[in-house]
């Protein structure tokens, strides 16, 4: 690990108010030095935005302008809140509150509720799903598991906008919103789903923003006393804002205008959970004499992807495209954004995996690679595909690092090896905290190779392994540090939420990516129905899924793919179209946003042009049918057996024993997961075709040319009644 990055994980607390500002650019150390009056930053992805504004507040609370116990600094998420935290705490400005909308919301109610109400407050609804499905129920309604997702979203949304149950209706046919039921009947359950709250005397999440205004409105002696705490607010992702929080944070301002708001409108793709970017646009109307800073230094991406993400905005149309940031990247330059089309949607996934493959036999490590798709359903494949690639990956959307079962049990033992004063005597010849850290978790199931196969199991390693890392870096950033030193700071990362990397290529939505960035991200499934959606109708949902594409794009700091496939199966009709967002941006497109190669903006470097389309196409075949009943099947995991998951297996159950033992020694042999060898379906598919040709075995999804050769001969032995013993000579290198 190089000094720089000892700095970043452990830099060193600045010995002035002055030296808070050095290494700020001239537009973030102007947001950090306007501590006076209304503040609106318009910053761009990449900008340093957390950096201006946590510099911002500690210049302030350090040079003696602001102190800390008055500011109270908002966003929207626990991470987001947890680095920023993390931040002031590393600037001297530990003592600043940093919380999302709702923790806020709940102290002050936690603390006003006796006084304004009397006895103790109602007990929140963590999970409001059940209680919406028991409503449904008394309304004579029937709903499936994704519509109850879904009319649970609705009335979060309906709340946050402030729409109260009889009027839920006319709402959504006032904001063209595409209801999941009958609104009529949504407008029932509502109201059945409020009337049982009251009976059970609970509250959920919007309840808490709800009830604070009600009390902060009602008694303005509690109002003062919120307003003499907190004197000076700062405002994260502002234009995610929903009218219930502008409504809450027009009440702790009250008269006041010390606030400050950073956000970009390109950036709002949450509009279906009532966030608007009309509070940002609209503030400098609100507030004449406000103080208004551009961040538009691009410091995360090269120019090339900044072109490309200039290139999708300037495409843009509506209010929001009026007030675009158009980027200018500050890095060097890097290789020009992939545009890559495919035959089929697993021929996507399959060679989506060889690329990253390649990437981290290039030397990018896993964890800093990313899969990006529009839903979550699109993941199997891409999970399928990385697994038979021998590539490890997580799933992002997972319950938070430090609430992981495994990774509090490891704190605990970690804590009481501390106050035993060590671990001295679980170690051999080994030395060294990280040494100790191991021993202590090894206690707990940890070993140094992972575990074949992936799920929970293989969570459970990767939780307990990056812990492991962090006592590594944690030993080389603080040479001698203890065992306790470490549990202080595992203690501090979990009030902040700043976890540890866990060493697995990403697969998230793009929704979920938000507020992240990467190396390399492959952005895929960009066909029209899916980006933009099937259901985004007006131009106003269309120019919403526009900013969710700029917001994948922007996630990338140095590697890009953006690819497509033509038809969803093997075989099928390739009737897909790439989405329109890319027409005049990929080479061999028109439209709208058609630029020169080296034209347009794209900052240091030039503006640097997109290079011509990859296409990887399958040898055309028929569409993929259940060799049972003859049904054509589209599900990955079905067309990998060549039959539906409900027909009956013809599986020789002893064969497939034999492939499964055969596999755990092969796996131990080579030192990789049992899953690099050949996944669970693909045994399964090998067992029901029981091959005698490597003509046969070739055509089981999953055997590819590689792994044919590398382990074909073992498994046609194996299926021909034999041990194994007759597989050729590896290759050289890695599979």
């Amino acid at each position: 690990m190089t000094s720089a990055t000892h700095s970043t994980l452990f830099p060193q607390v600045p010995d002035s108010a002055d030296a808070v500002l050095d290494g700020l650019d001239p537009e973030q150390r102007e947001v950090a030095t306007a501590l006076r009056g209304p503040v609106c930053v318009l910053a761009g992805a990449g900008t340093g935005k957390t950096r201006a504004i946590t510099h911002r507040i500690a210049y302030g609370v350090r040079a003696g302008i602001l102190q800390s116990s008055s500011v109270l600094a908002v966003t929207f998420t626990n991470r987001a809140a947890g680095e920023m935290r993390g931040r002031l705490r590393q600037l001297g400005a530990g003592g600043v509150q940093a919380r999302t909308f709702h923790s806020a919301a709940l102290r002050q109610l936690q603390y006003f509720w006796p006084k304004a109400v009397g006895g103790d407050l109602p007990r929140l609804l963590e999970r409001k799903v059940q209680l919406v499905a028991e409503a449904a129920a008394h309304c004579g309604i029937r709903l499936d598991r994704n519509e109850l997702r879904d009319v649970t979203s609705e009335i979060e949304w309906a709340k946050v906008t402030q729409t109260v149950p009889a009027d839920y209706p006319a709402m959504v046919a006032k904001s063209q919103r595409e209801a999941p039921r009958d609104p009529a009947e949504i407008s029932q359950v509502y109201a059945m789903y409020e009337q049982l709250k009251r009976e059970r005397t609970v509250i959920d999440f919007e309840d808490v923003l709800l009830l604070t205004v009600g009390i902060l409105q009602d008694r303005h002696d509690i109002a003062d006393h919120v307003r003499r705490q907190y004197q000076h607010f700062v405002v994260d992702e502002y234009q995610d804002v929903s009218p219930l929080q502008q409504r809450l944070l027009d009440l702790w301002l009250g008269d006041r205008d010390s606030l400050c708001v950073v956000g970009d409108a390109g950036q709002t793709i949450y509009s279906f959970t009532g966030a608007t970017p009309d509070h940002l646009l609209g503030f400098r109307t609100r507030h004449p004499g406000a103080t208004v800073v551009k961040l538009v230094r691009d410091y995360r991406s090269t120019p090339q992807v900044v072109h490309l993400a200039n290139g999708l905005l300037a495409q843009a149309t509506g209010r929001a495209a009026e007030h675009r940031l158009d980027l200018v990247s500050q890095r060097e330059r890097g290789p020009e954004p992939a545009f890559v089309e495919y035959a089929d949607e697993p021929a996507e996934a399959e060679g989506t995996a060889r690329r990253i493959r390649d990437l981290i036999a290039a030397g990018v490590p896993a964890g800093e690679i990313a899969v990006l798709y529009r839903v979550n359903a699109q993941s199997e494949v891409y999970e399928q595909a990385l697994a038979d690639a021998g590539v490890p990956y997580q799933l992002r959307g997972a319950e938070r690092f430090f609430e992981r079962a495994e990774v509090r049990e490891a704190g605990i033992a970690l804590r009481g090896a501390a106050r035993a004063g060590g671990n001295d005597s679980l170690l051999d010849d080994a030395e060294g905290l990280p040494a100790e850290v191991r021993a202590v978790l090894s206690t707990k199931g940890w070993r140094s190779e992972p575990p074949a196969g992936s799920g929970a199991v293989r969570d459970r390693w990767e939780s307990l392994a990056a812990l492991v890392r962090l006592a590594e870096d944690f030993e080389r950033a603080k040479p001698g540090a203890t065992l306790s030193d470490l549990v202080a700071e595992l203690d501090e990362r979990a009030a902040a939420q700043h976890a540890p990397t866990i060493q697995g290529v990403t697969l998230a939505s793009l929704h979920s990516a938000k507020g992240l960035e990467w190396d390399a991200v492959f952005l895929v499934g960009l066909t029209e129905g899916m980006m933009p959606i099937t259901y985004a109708k007006t131009a106003e949902q269309v120019e919403e899924e526009r900013r969710l594409l700029y917001v994948g794009v922007t996630r990338a700091r140095y590697h890009l793919t953006l690819s497509w496939s033509l038809s969803r199966s093997p075989g099928g009709r390739p009737g897909r179209r790439p989405t329109r967002f890319l027409n005049g941006l990929r080479p061999g497109s028109t439209g709208p946003g058609a630029r020169s190669a080296a034209g347009g903006a794209g900052g240091a470097g030039g503006g640097g042009g997109v290079e011509r389309p990859v296409v990887a196409r399958r040898k055309p075949r028929g569409p993929a049918r259940c060799r049972v009943c003859g049904k054509t099947l589209t599900d990955a995991g079905e067309m990998k057996l060549m039959r539906c998951d409900d027909c009956p297996s013809d599986m020789d159950e002893a064969l497939y024993e034999r492939l499964h033992d055969w596999r755990a020694g092969r796996a131990r042999e080579i030192g990789q997961p049992a899953y690099c060898v050949f996944t669970d379906k693909t045994l399964m598919a090998i067992a029901e075709a029981v091959p005698h040709s490597e003509g046969e075995l070739a055509g089981i999804s999953g055997v590819g040319a590689r792994k044919l050769g590398r382990f074909g001969a073992a498994v046609l032995d194996i299926c021909a009644g034999g041990d194994g013993s007759e597989e050729i000579a590896e290759a050289d290198g890695e599979m």
